[in-house]
């Protein structure tokens, strides 16, 4: 059964994304790893854990990250993404 409608007035597709582009928006840890270069996974989730990069999405205990944020995220400096408990503004 295919869930993509063809729209009788203009020809295009209509209907929900492909589940595989979904999928592959998110990286596991060793992609995250990869894309920071020869960096250890202990030190990605210290990375998060201590707000210096995007935390990512917690899916059945397992953290994934978007590529588009991290990305992002790189393109700008690498920047803290939250501040330190307690800190003075």
């Amino acid at each position: 059964m295919n869930t993509t409608l063809a729209n009788a007035t203009d020809g295009r597709a209509v209907g929900p994304e492909p589940r595989s582009a979904v999928i592959a928006e998110l990286l596991g840890i060793r992609d995250v790893c990869a894309l920071l270069g020869a960096c250890s996974a202990r030190s990605v989730y210290r990375l998060c854990d201590g707000g210096k990069m995007p935390f990512g999405l917690k899916l059945n205990g397992m953290r994934r990250w978007r590529r588009a944020e991290l990305i992002a995220w790189l393109d700008a400096g690498c920047p803290p993404v939250r501040t330190a408990k307690g800190a003075s503004r």
